[in-house]
């Protein structure tokens, strides 16, 4: 069984890889075996992430991208490509919220949003993917949505469209790669309090949120570990393309 998920010999670019859902599972795929460069805008918190990883015993780097520029993950896919040869593998955890209310947002904003959010996935499964298939080599890509992306939550309108646009890519794509070997699903995590979260969890709004999720917690991050190693194992999930997965305690099921 342990071999089913072995990935040993794997490379894997973890795109916001500095952030605490993106960082956990970069573990999970060091504990696995693979190897790990770290991509955050900010160098220094993704050099930390990757002291951690050294610690565990894993394989690490960190690398400096910004994910709305093309340019930016033109030069870091070269930056990795030099430092691994290539990669098998893609995480794509980038992600940026804000909680202003419909009528007072501001393009700006929205445009930000939809940057990091949607844009940034795009641009960095162009210049990833393309990689990948020049290089020959078949693998894994896997994309962070959010609960919002199918049922919209309140106070995170873009935010919210934004990951409904992103697991629509994940099935365009999976579509469009799979004659290459490669495949392409999105993890659909639940409440997980991260740093773009915390702002907006009052008191009430996390009562409303307990009361939608029959689990009646909020997830822990290294709870998306077996979700992304499965994902990145073409031995575990050889056939799994174009699929969404909840890890939400339950909240995609709930009615009344």
């Amino acid at each position: 069984m342990t071999k089913l998920f072995d990935l040993t010999g794997k490379t894997a670019v973890a795109i916001g890889g500095n952030s605490v859902l993106g960082s956990s599972i970069a573990q999970g795929l060091i504990d696995h075996g693979a190897k790990v460069a770290i991509v955050g805008r900010n160098l220094e918190k993704a050099e930390e992430v990757v002291k951690e990883l050294e610690n565990s015993g894993g394989t690490a780097k960190a690398f400096q991208a910004d994910v709305s520029s093309r340019d930016s993950l033109i030069r870091v896919a070269d930056e990795i490509e030099q430092w691994s040869g290539g990669w098998d593998i893609l995480l794509n955890a980038p992600g940026k919220n804000s909680s202003t209310p419909f009528f007072e947002l501001e393009m700006d904003e929205w445009d930000d949003i939809m940057d990091v959010n949607l844009k940034g996935i795009v641009l960095t499964c162009q210049i990833f993917a393309k990689k990948m298939i020049e290089l020959k080599r078949k693998g894994s890509i896997i994309n962070i949505s959010s609960v919002s992306s199918t049922t919209p939550l309140s106070k995170v309108f873009t935010y919210s469209v934004s990951k409904a646009g992103l697991n629509s890519v994940t099935q365009f794509l999976a579509r469009e790669f799979a004659p290459n070997g490669i495949r392409v699903n999105a993890i659909i995590p639940g409440f997980f309090p991260a740093e773009q979260n915390k702002k907006i969890l009052s008191p009430v709004r996390i009562d409303s949120i307990m009361k939608h999720t029959p689990m009646n917690r909020f997830g822990t991050p290294e709870e998306l570990q077996g979700a992304a190693v499965w994902l990145a194992s073409e031995k575990a999930s050889s056939f799994v393309t174009g699929a969404l997965i909840r890890v939400d305690g339950g909240f995609g099921g709930m009615t009344i």
